[in-house]
């Protein structure tokens, strides 16, 4: 039986120099924002992150209907934000729900 959720992402290389930029942002500097949107419509489960400094900020989306996750960089860190929550809001409308909205994950 195969389980849907037992599948690997296959990053591309242009993908992987994204993702490089988003994890340049320092967890321990006090002006860093980080936080984590879980979002599940029907069967499917989605993600909405943001991380953020003075500097600058990165978005990255896992959407299930999608092959590879999606980062987006931003000058701005309050422009950053700001898509950020009207993404969340614009999903709530197309019928996702949010069902974790804080910091990352865990564990």
């Amino acid at each position: 039986m195969t389980n849907e959720f037992d599948q690997d992402f296959e990053f591309d290389e242009e993908f992987d120099d994204e993702l490089a930029d988003f994890e340049d942002f320092s967890d321990d500097d006090p002006d860093v924002l980080v936080r984590t949107a879980v979002l599940q419509k029907n069967s499917m489960i989605a993600l909405l992150c943001i991380k953020s400094a003075t500097a600058g900020a990165a978005i990255c989306r896992v959407d299930p209907r999608e092959n590879n996750p999606a980062v987006q960089l931003y000058d701005d860190p309050t422009a950053a934000l700001e898509w950020f929550t009207k993404s969340l809001r614009t999903s709530r409308k197309n019928g996702w729900t949010i069902v974790y909205d804080g910091l990352p994950l865990q564990g």
